[in-house]
């Protein structure tokens, strides 16, 4: 095995684990507060933990049969997009207004969590084509979704309603069809390209 692979497979067990624990955490706020965001954000983690042990499972295999569980994870990043299309579908025929203040605090621990696995994947995502890049987009755009996390809960304090969280849950939607579809893609060039 490779350096590379070594430091990726190292990076894809810490990102998997840190996942699996804040999934718990902001899962069980969000249920607490009837967050849509949040929600979203913690199907998204179990979605992450997931995608990096299919990750880990799949790197000694040849590029080919690599390049189709890329495809595999190009739908399980639909996942999170249809808990949320459900979530979001609840909230606005009840417009709950979440507690801005544990909304605030699970965005900023979801944030920390994502920054730091980001960090961990950048180096690696490209040593295992589309898998690897899998992982480093989910984690990216979690931060993303977090940072939109903390001001949807700032901007719920100055003017209560359930339209912030609800627009947030949304973005991250949209924010995970389109990682889905450049995942689908690059599988799809590995898929053709390479014997």
């Amino acid at each position: 095995m490779s350096d590379s692979a070594r430091a990726l497979r190292r990076a894809v067990i810490w990102v998997a684990a840190l996942n699996l624990a804040y999934f718990f955490v902001e899962f069980g706020i969000a249920r607490a507060i009837a967050s849509v965001a949040l929600f979203a954000d913690s199907i998204d983690f179990l979605e992450d933990a997931s995608v990096n042990f299919l990750v880990l499972l799949a790197l000694g295999w040849t590029v080919r049969k690599r390049a189709m569980v890329g495809l595999v994870l190009a739908a399980l990043l639909l996942v999170p997009g249809i808990a949320t299309a459900w979530m979001a579908w609840s909230k606005f025929n009840d417009p709950v207004v979440p507690a801005e203040l544990p909304m605030t605090l699970a965005g900023l621990g979801a944030l920390a969590v994502n920054v730091t696995c980001a960090y961990l994947l950048v180096k690696v995502r490209n040593v295992a084509g589309s898998l690897s890049r899998a992982a480093f987009l989910s984690a990216r755009n979690d931060a993303y979704a977090n940072g939109a996390i903390v001001l949807a809960a700032g901007v719920t304090v100055f003017w209560p309603s359930a339209w912030p969280d609800l627009i947030v849950g949304i973005g991250i939607l949209l924010l995970n069809l389109g990682a889905a579809r450049e995942v689908f893609e690059a599988a799809r060039r590995e898929a053709a390209h390479r014997p």
